[in-house]
């Protein structure tokens, strides 16, 4: 790309109106000023790979170096620079394929900002709709090809069907649990290579098609010799440089787009999404997270976990107890025409399970997205995929603690120094933007608490989009320029959470829920396992 088209870029990236805007506008513009934005910053970050360089660049004089140290380690750094020259070809291809597609999707955006000045009013939303249906499909097919922590991106966009075109959120749902799947062939030599013996002497059965394939492992089904149904994870091979790219893509990416997002600490949720993607690598992890938060909800009526088989898990392979049942929201699709009363049990015992693991597990799953929560054939609520979890203080859950019961006795004060404690600071050293946020995720909890006869229901979607409006207006004028590792995956989980709750609108006591945490000891007896 020239230095005048990559100009021309950059100057339309300036040019975007501030995300205010697009709150305020989000009904009449389906989100299309954010997601040019945002893509736009994709591009910017593939034009600024050449970073990539100076891995090569440095080995190279590291080589140059070592003359002076003799032949040995010569040869040894020429190696290195040869294994580093090697990864070059993959890297270039993956980074010109991704910055194809965006490079696409951004064109066609701008051609529709001229091109719908001149279709009648009755045709413009068919089309506009036509349109998020191609990019949306672009996008899917490419971060399917891709796989990588790109695909965890499509993953997030699609559990926000609150915030997103709804044609983009249809199509990426599938990168919830059906992504092109490895061969049977690659499952193997994972699971030999791990154990060090043939795949048919450690199950009876093992199903080549796999149930679900995800961004960074699939899961096959599975019977052991004594006839017990198991669900066996496998890792991608080869991951861990792709995901090491990807990450440092994400950076550049996030410094790109700064100025189209609302004044926060971007550097501290790149950090906590980089560290969760690389923790996702980890199957050993994953199981002790799995066994520990399993413990904790077993406290939990209607709610829990697959049980760990350990004899046949190792870092890339992770086997457990396999549950029959079907998706979430498939679930509740078909309980929101026949069965109300169904719904409303089921998204109560998932705001429950997720207030336990945050005030009284230590530890929380941190990627509640539908592809990762089923139904059980016995109608409970499951819990799949601890690969993206959050530790959580004693200290951290004491501090939100104490601000939900501020709020509730409306004292602003107590929520600011506590706020101050755990670690949110704003420009100004004001709390103005702090008090803002509590009061957009816990007013409406107060006046449930308060008025429970009082209730409308959930808030419409135009007056969640006007109460964003109104927060973002407030971080540009004091920005929150730092918060605590933890907030950054309690944001996502509640965020994801809250799409559910505004799309299907169930009718929730939310009030008695919150009571029975509030009067209560948060120190349980449970102990999380080290991380």
């Amino acid at each position: 790309m020239s230095d005048h088209d990559s100009k021309q870029l950059q100057d339309s990236g300036a040019a975007w109106q501030p995300l205010t805007d697009f709150a305020g506008q989000r009904q009449q513009d389906s989100g299309l000023k954010a997601w040019l934005a945002v893509i736009n910053g994709c591009i910017k970050a593939i034009e600024s790979a050449a970073w990539q360089g100076r891995d090569l660049a440095d080995q190279a004089f590291r080589a140059c170096q070592a003359i002076g140290r003799g032949a040995n380690a010569v040869n040894e750094e020429m190696q290195l620079l040869a294994d580093e020259a090697r990864r070059w070809p993959a890297r270039l291809k993956r980074l010109s394929v991704t910055g194809w597609m965006l490079t696409k999707i951004l064109t066609s955006y701008r051609l529709w900002n001229t091109r719908s000045a001149f279709l009648p009013r009755s045709m413009r939303e068919k089309a506009l709709t036509a349109l998020h249906e191609r990019n949306a499909q672009r996008f899917l097919e490419t971060s399917q090809k891709q796989g990588g922590a790109f695909l965890k991106i499509g993953q997030l966009l699609s559990s926000r069907p609150d915030l997103l075109p709804q044609p983009w959120v249809e199509a990426l749902a599938i990168l919830q649990d059906q992504v092109n799947p490895i061969s049977y062939a690659e499952v193997c030599a994972v699971i030999e290579a791990d154990f060090g013996q043939p795949l048919e002497e450690l199950f009876a059965e093992f199903n080549p098609e796999p149930l679900a394939a995800a961004s960074i492992g699939q899961v096959h089904h599975a019977r052991l010799a004594d006839g017990t149904e198991v669900a066996v994870k496998i890792q991608r091979p080869g991951l861990d440089e792709l995901v090491e790219l990807d990450m440092a893509i994400l950076k550049v990416f996030v410094d790109a787009v700064k100025s189209a997002l609302p004044p926060m600490d971007t550097d501290t949720i790149v950090r906590e999404i980089q560290r969760t993607v690389r923790e996702e690598l980890d199957y050993e992890r994953e199981a002790r997270i799995l066994t520990s938060i399993g413990k904790q909800l077993s406290h939990v009526e209607g709610v829990t976990t697959p049980s760990l088989v350990p004899s046949l898990s190792t870092r890339r392979v992770l086997t457990t107890a396999f549950v029959k049942g079907r998706k979430l929201t498939v679930v509740l699709d078909e309980l929101a025409q026949d069965n109300p009363a169904a719904l409303n049990l089921i998204l109560h015992r998932l705001l429950d399970a997720w207030f336990s693991q945050v005030l009284h597990g230590g530890h929380f799953h941190a990627d509640p997205h539908p592809g990762n929560i089923m139904i059980s054939d016995q109608g409970e609520l499951v819990l799949l995929d601890f690969g993206c979890s959050q530790a959580i203080s004693r200290e951290a859950r004491h501090g939100y603690f104490r601000v939900l019961q501020a709020c509730v006795v409306d004292e602003p004060a107590v929520i600011a120094e506590t706020l101050d404690k755990l670690g949110f600071r704003t420009r100004s050293g004001q709390p103005g933007t702090l008090l803002a946020f509590v009061s957009a995720i816990l007013d409406q909890v107060r006046e449930a608490i308060i008025n429970p006869d009082q209730q409308d229901g959930w808030p419409s979607s135009e007056a969640v989009m006007q109460q964003l409006a109104d927060l973002l207006g407030q971080l540009e004028h004091d920005p929150v320029e730092s918060m605590p590792e933890d907030f950054i995956m309690l944001a996502r989980v509640f965020g994801t959470l809250g799409g559910l709750f505004l799309h299907y609108q169930p009718e929730i006591d939310i009030a008695g829920l919150m009571l029975g945490y509030l009067t209560k000891p948060i120190d349980g007896h449970h102990q999380p396992v080290a991380a």
